[in-house]
């Protein structure tokens, strides 16, 4: 076996789900981009098969070429390698509601059925369990760009029959309502999991599982989920990560990684201001 095969065939499910969310994107793609697995299968894309995507972050950097992950949008990493940078209102009213962002990416702590999403909390809103980090930009993203795609992992805490609070807007209750309520974009068109691919059905806009990983059984997947899934006749199987693939996602989490110690590094090492030079 080559080196190349042999690193294809060791992989993580983090790993095909990043880059199976990655292969969805497109050359010349303008893609609002959440941080986290977002991020990174954006970044993957444009290292890869889509060198001319254009990636905006909320913060309001547009045509971003970062080198490492950004910790949050407001990484200056994403400035410095950024076309332009503009103001917020000038991102949410230019780009994402004069219908200029081909793919808003999203990832959530719940999603339904239809496709709605929760990134608010855990429990009930009063007293909830956990509070989550909120909607931020989610909420106009999902409302406005042409497409959604979603990340996850799979599960039942994750992949629920009713969300505990709905941030983000789906399909509502499917069966058109979202397009009888006159939302502009057209909604979540791609789940990507660690486990497989689910897409709205024609008509009743239910997910419904199109593709599986190899080894991954359709078994599993419905186990993995909080309603009674619905299943395409023809599940596709994913193809396995390349040698290309994983080498520069690897090399993308290996870079982040040391620039992000070292930084945290610096800061330790930084003595704080006392209040006189605070105030001077």
């Amino acid at each position: 076996m080559s080196v190349d095969s042999a690193l294809a065939n060791t992989y993580t499910p983090a790993e095909m789900m990043t880059i199976a969310a990655a292969r969805l994107l497109w050359p010349g793609c303008v893609c609002f981009v959440g941080i986290g697995v977002p991020s990174a299968a954006a970044n993957l894309a444009r290292l890869t098969h889509a060198p001319d995507m254009v990636l905006i972050y909320e913060s309001g950097g547009i045509g971003t070429h970062p080198s490492v992950l950004p910790l949050s949008i407001g990484d200056g990493e994403l400035a410095e390698t950024a076309t332009a940078v503009v103001s917020l209102p000038e991102i949410f009213s230019y780009w994402l509601q004069a219908g200029r962002i081909d793919v808003g990416f999203l990832g959530a702590a719940q999603i339904d059925r239809f496709g709605n999403l929760n990134t608010t909390v855990i429990g009930g809103y009063g007293k909830p369990k956990t509070r989550l980090p909120g909607a931020g930009g989610a909420p106009e993203i999902a409302l406005h760009a042409k497409q959604i795609f979603v990340v996850l992992k799979q599960s039942p805490r994750s992949f629920v029959a009713k969300l505990d609070f709905c941030t983000s807007a789906g399909f509502l209750s499917g069966h058109g309502e979202r397009a009888r309520r006159a939302l502009p974009g057209a909604g979540p068109q791609a789940v990507i999991t660690d486990l497989g691919v689910l897409k709205p059905a024609i008509g009743s806009q239910e997910l419904t599982l199109v593709a599986r990983y190899e080894n991954v059984s359709v078994d599993r997947i419905r186990a993995a989920t909080g309603w009674p899934l619905a299943v395409a006749n023809t599940v596709d199987v994913m193809a396995v990560p390349t040698a290309e693939e994983l080498r520069v996602l690897r090399d993308l989490h290996k870079r982040t990684e040391i620039a992000h110690a070292r930084d945290a590094s610096r800061s330790r090492k930084t003595p704080a201001l006392s209040a006189s030079q605070v105030n001077a």
